[in-house]
């Protein structure tokens, strides 16, 4: 906790907003998407999706195949305390909306669906501008996914592909290297090796247009460390760290540049 609360201050120290934003990549995005106050009926999709587990107090056994819960000391837990702790908060969820809705990708992948509290956003993102896009989430625990399938049927959200199996195993396969990801968002597991493995594994993926969301960059020591190598990578060209977020974009006609953005 106490590691956060400096990361925290340093990024507050540093952080800027579109003011001083001089790309107009970034100053369209941040001033279209991340700064857009606009209410929309999505929204509510997703109150009501949240709402819904916040309400289920079942237990459910969770295999952890991550970094380990900084909140849960047993593997036993109430579906609703997952949602309220782990998942990804109200407002992160509109925002993983509107980036998505932003940027119109025609193919999704979710690295950790958890409960799908963001998958919801990804699948309804998708829907809003005017198609189905397919949305591919990868999550390891059998009984977390039960619970997020039931929740995708519940709520309609038919575009949602949900597989379950080990990252490593899925990211591994050579078939993958031919799929063509537009957005990945990388929530299963925080740390520096599994993130950098995940990186590398998807980089043949990638395109112009592909936006990748890394969560949860000043989580650990190592995590930053890890932000830290993807950052200079030879590939990438602009990243936006939005302190709970790292944002990466492979823009060959972009220079590279280092955002630290309030949110």
């Amino acid at each position: 906790m106490l590691f956060q609360i400096k990361s925290y201050l340093q990024f507050l120290w540093h952080s800027k907003n579109e003011h001083a934003v001089h790309s107009p990549f970034v100053f369209s995005l941040l001033t279209k998407c991340f700064y857009d106050k606009k209410l929309k009926p999505e929204y509510a999709v997703l109150r009501k999706y949240r709402n819904s587990l916040l309400a289920n107090n079942n237990t459910i056994e969770v295999t952890d195949f991550g970094a380990g819960s900084k909140v849960f000391k047993s593997n036993t837990r109430v579906i609703s305390k997952i949602a309220k702790t782990a998942g990804i908060s109200p407002k992160r969820a509109e925002l993983l909306f509107r980036i998505t809705n932003y940027f119109q990708p025609n193919s999704t992948l979710e690295i950790g669906t958890s409960l799908g509290l963001a998958t919801s956003a990804l699948s309804l993102g998708s829907r809003s501008v005017g198609r189905k896009a397919k949305i591919t989430t990868l999550e390891g625990c059998p009984e977390t996914a039960k619970i997020a399938q039931l929740q995708f049927e519940n709520f309609n959200l038919d575009n949602v592909n949900q597989i379950v199996n080990e990252f490593s195993s899925f990211l591994g396969d050579i078939q993958l290297q031919t799929l063509n990801f537009q957005l990945i968002y990388f929530d299963g597991n925080h740390s520096k090796k599994a993130t950098l493995d995940y990186f590398e594994l998807l980089l043949p993926t990638i395109t112009n247009e592909t936006v990748w969301i890394f969560d949860d960059i000043h989580w650990s020591p190592e995590m930053e460390e890890a932000w830290e190598i993807i950052k200079k990578h030879p590939n990438v060209t602009v990243t936006i760290d939005t302190f709970q977020w790292g944002l990466v974009f492979f823009r060959r006609e972009q220079p590279k540049e280092h955002f630290i953005i309030r949110m």
